[in-house]
């Protein structure tokens, strides 16, 4: 049998790295947030544009508080917890 490495993906979204069921819990949460509560489209990915260029994120966690960016990026009165914030 071969055996399979684990890359850990430094700067990756979660959606991008694979990890189907932690995805799919992410997306459950973004969905029950309430619209008003929720950041637009076009400032949801600016955000996470930043955060994919930070190199405080790994694989698809904020290593300065431990958020899933994705999940943080999304709320509209959440800010970026970087002492010097991004977004």
């Amino acid at each position: 049998m071969d055996k399979i490495t684990r890359v850990i993906c430094r700067r990756c979204l979660l959606s991008e790295i694979g990890e189907e069921a932690l995805l799919q819990s992410l997306n459950e949460l973004k969905a029950a947030l309430p619209i008003d509560e929720k950041a637009d489209s076009d400032e949801y990915e600016r955000r996470l544009t930043i955060c994919k260029n930070c190199d405080d994120l790994n694989s698809g966690t904020c290593m300065k508080c431990g958020c899933y960016v994705e999940f943080r990026a999304l709320k509209k009165r959440m800010s970026c917890p970087h002492e010097n914030r991004k977004w």
